[in-house]
């Protein structure tokens, strides 16, 4: 690796490690991508990897929660175990998958993870209530498979789904999944240790960045809109997606699919700032015949 090439790579690492620090989650779908196509690392190191780092960051992010009082460590107890065991199969699995299979799947994951940060997140006051324990190790386990599978820590699936199932506020609900969101991470870094190596040196540079710009990111919270740059983040991971796509399926596609991006971009600014937009007009019938139905 040269040195410009390694100094981008920190640079890069950094910033999701802000990312994480600034949004509880989500920044760690975009390791894979960077170590792949900025540090030149094959597919599956790649994955093992990101799983390093989500799982190190992860744990530091934890802790300030956990003082806080904001981690639910019975819910986590039940979704752990499932996730860890779910994640170790995912990252034994990932060996006889092809790389450009797994890089494929992790764009259709940046897509809909993508999607979902584009959505404004309200908080409500929520009602904690028992969550049944085979519906939360169904859900820990799915989460653990894709986790272990693809080098995603998973948060932008485990977060609503505890906010949702176990009535958990947002702030409880991110600590308690970057605790699972750890411990999954670092199985699947053993089902992929027990099948390949990984460059070491190189993993703990760019784990080291990623918590650096984590405790960066954690202080800068206070200062930056949440719901702003989490929709930022939303677009820079659909452009991600629309570059793995050009690199692993066809440059048509990849173009096609940052078209149909930066026409949802255009769309959004302008129903923000005028007041004639068919998209309003198009949620407005929707919820009027989901109302109906």
């Amino acid at each position: 690796m040269t040195t410009a090439t390694a100094v981008l790579t920190v640079v890069l690492a950094v910033a999701v490690g802000i990312s994480l620090g600034l949004l509880g989650g989500g920044g760690s779908i975009l390791t894979v991508p960077l170590l792949s196509y900025a540090a030149d690392v094959d597919a599956t190191q790649a994955i093992a990897m990101s799983l390093l780092v989500v799982g190190v960051t992860s744990t530091v992010g934890a802790i300030p929660h956990a003082r806080a009082g904001r981690v639910r460590w019975r819910v986590a107890a039940i979704f752990g175990p499932a996730a860890m065991t779910a994640a170790y199969v995912g990252g034994r699995l990932a060996h006889f998958v092809p790389g450009t299979v797994l890089l494929i799947t992790f764009a259709a994951i940046m897509i809909m993870a993508g999607t979902a940060m584009l959505h404004a997140h309200k908080e409500t006051t929520a009602t904690e209530r028992r969550l049944p324990p085979l519906k939360a190790v169904f859900l820990g386990a799915a989460v653990g498979l894709v986790s272990g599978l693809i080098g995603a820590g998973g948060g932008f699936l485990l977060v609503p789904a505890l906010a949702l199932l176990a009535g958990l506020s947002m702030p409880t609900a991110v600590g308690t999944s970057l605790v699972v969101i750890a411990a999954q991470s670092y199985a699947g870094l053993a089902g992929h240790l027990a099948t390949e190596l990984i460059d070491w040196r190189l993993a703990a540079m760019v784990t080291t960045a990623a918590v650096a710009g984590a405790v960066l990111g954690g202080q800068l919270i206070q200062k930056i809109d949440p719901s702003a740059l989490r929709r930022a983040f939303g677009w820079l991971v659909l452009a991600m997606a629309s570059l793995v796509l050009a690199e692993e399926v066809h440059p048509v596609v990849g173009a096609l699919s940052a078209a149909l991006t930066c026409g949802a971009a255009m769309a959004m600014f302008a129903c923000s700032r005028y007041a004639h937009c068919p998209l309003r007009r198009f949620a407005h019938l929707a919820r009027r015949h989901n109302a109906a139905a």
